[in-house]
């Protein structure tokens, strides 16, 4: 009887100190999460394969209104965006928050977002309640759900037959061993061909283990969050969660493969693991199972998506709090582009700019460093976070929904043994297709054609250009080519410049964005302050003198 009050007390003993540490744990948890909500992540580091895996096997990109592509992810610095506006907990809604920062979707889906976004900006006890069942989905493991849904699901082998054809003569032999004990001799070499089958799978299981046994994880949160009423109302449909729960059982007995990895629940699990060899059971039970994720593929996506939506949502609200100004995009039907104080987010202390374009394009000129490219990129970074975040960095932005193409960074392709302005001559192509949609399009260009001669690359630009801006599409473009302003002029462009100033013998730009065309040449002038030998000087002022007249 004493023993039996000992082992009670042990056993009592144990669980309260393991619920002192969970208390401890959460408790430090909520600090962190209290003192970095509305910061960006610091140090930390992010694993584009993995994160961006959802996104490339997704097939849901195709069925969006519109994808970002790998071109216009590299011109607009979209991964360092990422890296500023991840705030998620788990690694679903890490994946999920890339998915979606390259996959506009509709106008009502970005609404109930923007909504569910709201809720936890107004409530930071749900925000932080859902923050901690979030953080069990925060290893590196929960990367591997994807390989679920997006999966190539295994086949049957050919000799499957025969496995069933060895565990039916098990089952018949164990039988048999009480009408006869000589029966029990085949069971040994029964044991050894199940052998054989059994690690020969062992591949397949162990491509799935992660996965499977974050499913039940994911499965076990999605419960935990919709016990919130508030957050349960958010979500119209959410039977996804009966369907995968009726292959949890299944779920629960392949993901034991995980536990081997601890010697005391391998020693007590090794019994069992000689009955699963002997009857067949792990592989039946698997194969089972890959015909149910298959039947259910879309149910666990759906789950997915539900725990990527909540933890985005979050992460959403926390760029909302941070320091920069945040306001909410307006979507017009009208050509009218409309935004004041709009900033670029990873520029430190950036200087904020407003647009008006009715009806027109933007043709943007000004020298090196003075802003062109930061701000033709702060439009385009804002009009992704507007259709897929449903937020600006920004006072205000009204624009139409836009799909977004451009032609910024392009190089030689030596692989292709292209030259840079081949590469060009195809990057604009692919607008010139995109032009052809009925929906608005927003064209980013910085300096088309700088890869030829300048007469062939005004005239060819000046095509191109307007080409672009017909129908309902508007351009921004930057370029130093002076005679595209008078060219252009006529042809629904907006002249806009930025301008820098010499003060002191000193080179000062205040990046603000000006009306009007760019009226003055300082690039001689800074080679004086640089300091560049006085005959080179003297012989560049003679050369634009004669040649072009001065101003």
């Amino acid at each position: 009887m004493n023993w039996i009050l000992g082992l009670i007390f042990i056993l009592l003993s144990f669980f309260l100190i393991a619920q002192y540490y969970r208390k401890k744990r959460t408790e430090k948890l909520r600090e962190f999460l209290i003192k970095n909500w509305g910061k960006p992540r610091k140090d930390d580091f992010f694993n584009f394969y993995n994160i961006s895996r959802y996104f490339e096997n997704n097939f849901h990109k195709k069925e969006a209104y519109h994808s970002i592509s790998d071109a216009t992810k590299e011109d607009v610095d979209l991964e360092d965006l990422f890296k500023f506006v991840d705030r998620t907990t788990s690694k679903i809604g890490q994946q999920y928050l890339y998915y979606k920062l390259r996959t506009i979707g509709g106008r009502e889906e970005l609404m109930e977002f923007g909504a569910l976004s709201d809720l936890f900006l107004k409530d930071p006890s749900l925000r932080l309640e859902s923050q901690w069942i979030l953080s069990v989905l925060k290893t590196e493991e929960a990367y591997d759900l994807e390989l679920l849904i997006n999966g190539e699901p295994l086949k049957k082998p050919r000799y499957f037959k025969f496995i069933y054809a060895s565990s039916i003569a098990s089952v018949i032999c164990l039988g048999l061993v009480f009408v006869s004990p000589i029966f029990s001799l085949f069971l040994l070499p029964l044991f050894c061909v199940n052998t054989v089958f059994h690690f020969k799978n062992k591949d397949n299981i162990n491509y799935y283990i992660n996965g499977v046994s974050q499913l039940t994880k994911a499965l076990k949160v999605c419960k935990k969050l919709l016990s919130f009423q508030e957050l349960k109302a958010q979500f119209e449909e959410v039977s996804f969660v009966s369907h995968v729960q009726k292959i949890q059982l299944k779920t629960e007995f392949i993901k034991f493969e995980k536990a081997l990895s601890s010697e005391y629940v391998a020693l007590f699990w090794l019994p069992l693991e000689i009955i699963k060899i002997q009857f067949n059971l792990e592989l039946l039970v698997f194969y089972s199972f890959i015909e149910d994720i298959t039947k259910e593929k879309q149910h666990i996506d759906n789950l997915f998506q539900f725990i990527g939506k909540v933890d985005v949502a979050i992460s959403a609200a926390s760029v909302r709090s941070g320091k920069l100004e945040t306001c909410r995009p307006v979507f017009v039907s009208e050509k009218h582009v409309m935004v004041s104080g709009i900033v670029h987010p990873l520029v430190d202390k950036c200087v904020d700019n407003k647009l008006n374009l009715e009806g027109e394009s933007l043709l943007l000129t000004g020298s090196n460093m003075s802003g062109k490219s930061t701000f033709i990129r702060t439009m385009a970074l804002n009009s992704i976070l507007a259709q897929t975040l449903y937020f600006c960095f920004a006072k205000s932005y009204q624009a139409p929904f836009f799909k977004l193409h451009s032609s910024i960074r392009v190089t030689d392709d030596l692989s292709e043994k292209t030259s840079y302005y081949l590469q060009e001559v195809l990057a604009i192509k692919k607008l010139l297709q995109a032009s052809k949609s009925k929906d608005p399009c927003l064209f980013i260009l910085d300096e088309i054609f700088k890869g030829t001669n300048t007469v062939e690359r005004v005239a060819a630009g000046k095509a191109i250009l307007s080409f672009l801006t017909k129908g309902n599409h508007t351009v921004l473009v930057s370029t130093h080519d002076i005679e595209l302003t008078e060219l252009l002029a006529e042809e629904h462009y907006k002249l806009h410049h930025f301008s820098e100033q010499i003060e002191n013998e000193t080179l000062f730009f205040d990046h603000k964005l000006k009306e009007g065309k760019l009226t003055t040449r300082n690039a001689i002038k800074v080679l004086e302050l640089y300091e560049y030998p006085d005959i080179i000087i003297k012989e560049a002022r003679k050369v634009e003198r004669d040649c072009f007249g001065g101003i």
